[in-house]
């Protein structure tokens, strides 16, 4: 079953999509939150969550705040990853959830890792995709100077471009070029306050405060991390907290993993079913 809900979150309304199997109840299904990308919405998960929800899940699909469907913050755009993070915390009150699985790709990837290093509400377990530990590598303030021109008419072209290069060579033509035609209906501004979240996001000095068994997932082809570099956070935490870190490299795959890959919720099953069975250890 497919459920649209608004909800109303400091003083604006939140769209949130809510996916639960047909062959069990709700409540007794484990819960994935799905996060989005920079400028982008909960339609990335448009093929993956009716398939996790087939496999038993029960699945949230929110569009953060100035996104897709929801409304913009009353404040204007939000530029922390922190903020956008507080404002998940609200949503998940509002639906009475505790101790979700987290999924999330790029600033969603960002958020997770916020999300996992909260003690004041502890996760089942965390997937955090095309994300690093510290802060992405953007020019903070080249997009602080383009907030104030966001109008011009080449934009579209350049996110339908950058998405291109910013997808795997594995992937067929076809599906490269519908996913980067989805991505251009982004809102500039929107897109570039989300970009300054991820160029000054960092969770280094808690990362061995993880709440959860935690995954790092990097593409090979993606020019937006360094995969070393997240292969060395799960090093590091592992040599803190043993056993309860992995890291998983996608070769022939870019910066949207749950795009690119064909069955990507069968993917996303093993992953989870690995968090589920894990075992935390203090």
């Amino acid at each position: 079953m497919i459920e649209a809900r608004y909800l109303e979150i400091d003083g604006a309304l939140g769209f949130v999509e809510i996916i639960t199997p047909d062959n069990q109840p709700a409540t007794e299904a484990p819960t994935v939150l799905c996060l989005h990308t920079a400028g982008q919405s909960g339609v990335q998960w448009r093929h993956v969550a009716s398939e996790l929800a087939g496999r038993g899940y029960r699945v949230i699909v929110p569009d953060l705040p100035g996104h897709g469907r929801s409304e913009p913050a009353v404040d204007g755009p939000v530029t922390s990853i922190a903020a956008f993070g507080d404002w998940l915390g609200k949503v998940l009150d509002a639906l009475a959830v505790e101790r979700p699985f987290v999924v999330g790709c790029s600033i969603g990837g960002k958020l997770t890792l916020e999300l996992a290093t909260r003690s004041s509400r502890p996760l089942a377990g965390a997937i955090a995709m095309a994300a690093e530990a510290g802060p992405g590598r953007v020019n903070v303030g080249g997009l602080r100077r383009e907030l104030e021109d966001v109008a011009g008419p080449s934009r579209a072209d350049r996110t339908y471009l950058g998405t291109l290069a910013s997808v795997g060579h594995a992937v067929p033509e076809a599906k490269a070029h519908l996913i980067a035609t989805m991505h251009k209906r982004e809102d500039p501004e929107i897109s570039s306050s989300d970009l300054i979240g991820w160029g000054t996001h960092d969770v280094r000095d808690r990362i061995a405060e993880i709440t959860c068994p935690l995954r790092l997932v990097a593409g090979a082809q993606d020019p937006w991390i360094d995969a070393g570099r997240v292969e060395q956070s799960v090093s590091a935490l592992d040599a803190a907290r043993p056993g309860l870190a992995s890291f998983t490299l996608l070769e022939g795959i870019g910066h949207y993993p749950m795009e690119e890959i064909d069955d990507f919720a069968s993917v996303a099953d093993e992953w989870l079913t690995e968090l589920r069975a894990a075992v935390v250890l203090s």
